[in-house]
């Protein structure tokens, strides 16, 4: 279905699937912008051009668009290039600059993160505001009437430059922009000291000025004085949007809020949610190259063979009886591993068997290790990640496990809902928002598509899990309902588009925020 009103779309992030990914916002910046195009839009997405050794082939086809730009900050001018390649009728736009280039992950390496992050990310702000203005892609330019969509930090600045340095001249007063939050916890804070350094006119210190309670300072010295980007895109964006309904209400709490609960409830009125959606092309049970039997929700007979080639590819006893719990995702205190750590010797007496995917903290890994040790014929664990096993372990299981601590969507339920596998979740953020709990008496018969516990203890956890497992075992009707329903939910990409246009034409509908 075509958009009722197509517009040029900017999407500016640090990352998008497949040039350079590290998590969730690598998967929306890749599907978003291709969902959106194919509903009329004209999109362009402006991400750096990282060089690292491994990523360099995945910018192959990009060319060389014969233009760059000079930008004022950080004590001199700096040069940047703009590589371009069109796919998937998306403008997929790439600024160059040697910063971009060096060894380790797209943020940090092996020390930590790099300390000149500010500056890259200011160059990326920078570079995508001129980028409609100058880029003729296609034979013509995107204009100055535009939705930039800004993600997290790495592209907070967008909206302060627009309002500082192109509005005050009568450029880009038809623009809009909208801020997506899908990590709040990373802010991109740095010390007041660094202000001058980008460029912005004095007066506009006060939209990014930061200052850190008394007790997380160093000293008694130290006046916790600071410059916060992601502060900047809340206070002059003109529309917020989260990654889920729950995740829009908890960041205006002080659990969630990460010290800006009260600057994001001033903005209630322009604050949304919209789940994020998958990618049917890489998840779907029916085509998936990962899979060694295929199913549907028609046809379920693939998804017990599925398990059956996944106990005995992990070495446990092949046994259709036995539900098959799975747990994939990084190992860190987020995720809720240490309760997991704890349920398992309670567990292990029940007759499950229970597989783990992932890597993250050493201490877990190698409790991982020593657990599979000791329960040889019920506990796997994989240490590191690796895509097929995960689509494997998400078809071939009856339970996925997601026990986080805080989760703004999340997608491995979806996943799971999408390939009959029923989640048992910690009802916070996205979680909450898309796994309704199972009901065998609702108004309507048999409703829900898993378990969504509260609060997040050993003890409601194993209670939701023993749930699931005598469900399994006893009520086959009603766990096949529960596979049925998640299956047919509607997750795409095109549901949330969808909702991201409604959001597009109530920031068009009002003046910009800020002139």
């Amino acid at each position: 279905p075509l958009a009722k009103v197509t517009r040029s779309i900017v999407f500016v992030t640090g990352e998008a699937a497949p040039y350079a990914k590290s998590g969730g916002l690598g998967d929306v910046c890749g599907s978003l912008p291709i969902a959106l195009a194919a509903r009329g839009h004209r999109v362009m997405v402006v991400m750096p051009r990282y060089l690292n050794g491994t990523s360099d082939k995945n910018y192959a086809k990009a060319l060389y668009t014969g233009k760059h730009i000079k930008i004022p900050c950080f004590g001199g001018s700096h040069e940047v290039t703009f590589f371009h390649e069109y796919r998937d009728n998306v403008d997929w736009v790439f600024v160059d600059h040697p910063s971009y280039h060096r060894p380790g992950s797209l943020y940090g390496d092996n020390f930590g993160a790099f300390g000149d992050n500010q500056f890259r990310y200011t160059l990326l702000c920078y570079a995508a505001c001129e980028a409609p203005l100058i880029l003729e892609l296609g034979g013509y330019i995107y204009g100055q009437s535009c939705m930039f969509v800004v993600n997290d930090w790495h592209a907070s600045l967008v909206p302060v430059l627009l309002a500082a340095k192109y509005r005050p001249y009568g450029v880009y007063r038809d623009s809009r922009s909208t801020l997506v939050i899908h990590n709040l916890a990373h802010q991109g804070v740095e010390p007041a000291s660094t202000y001058p350094d980008l460029g912005l006119p004095p007066e506009w210190y006060g939209a990014l000025e930061w200052v850190f309670p008394e007790w997380a300072r160093r000293h008694a010295l130290d006046k916790g004085e600071a410059v916060n980007f992601l502060k900047g895109a809340v206070v002059t964006a003109d529309r917020i949007v989260t990654v889920s309904q729950g995740y829009s209400w908890e960041v205006t709490t002080a659990e969630g809020g990460q010290g800006l609960n009260e600057l994001l409830s001033s903005r209630k009125s322009v604050l949304n949610g919209i789940v994020n959606g998958i990618d049917i092309n890489d998840w779907n049970p029916t085509t998936d190259k990962c899979l060694p039997h295929h199913y549907s929700v028609d046809d379920l007979s693939g998804k017990a063979k599925c398990k059956a080639e996944l106990q005995r590819e992990l070495g446990l006893p092949v046994r259709e009886d036995v539900p098959l719990i799975g747990f994939i995702g990084r190992l860190d205190y987020q995720k809720g591993i240490d309760l997991i750590k704890m349920a398992i010797p309670d567990l292990m007496r029940e007759d499950v068997q229970f597989v783990m995917l992932g890597s993250g903290d050493p201490v877990f890994e190698g409790w991982m290790r020593s657990t599979e040790s000791s329960y040889k014929d019920k506990f796997r664990g994989w240490v590191g990640f690796s895509v097929p096993v995960s689509h494997r372990i998400t078809a071939g299981c009856d339970i996925l496990l997601m026990p986080s601590r805080f989760e703004p969507c999340g997608l491995n339920q979806l996943y799971a809902m999408q390939y009959g596998t029923v989640p048992v979740v910690h009802g916070t953020g996205g979680l909450r928002d898309t796994v309704e709990t199972f009901n065998p008496f609702g108004a309507k018969g048999e409703e829900g598509t898993g378990w969504a516990f509260s609060p997040l203890t050993v003890e409601k956890m194993l209670w939701a899990l023993r749930t699931a497992i005598s469900t399994f075992r006893e009520h086959k009707p009603s766990w096949e309902g529960l596979m049925k329903r998640g299956m047919t939910k509607d997750h795409t990409w095109d549901h949330a588009a969808e909702q991201y246009e409604q959001i597009f034409e109530w920031a068009f509908v009002d003046q910009p925020y800020v002139m």
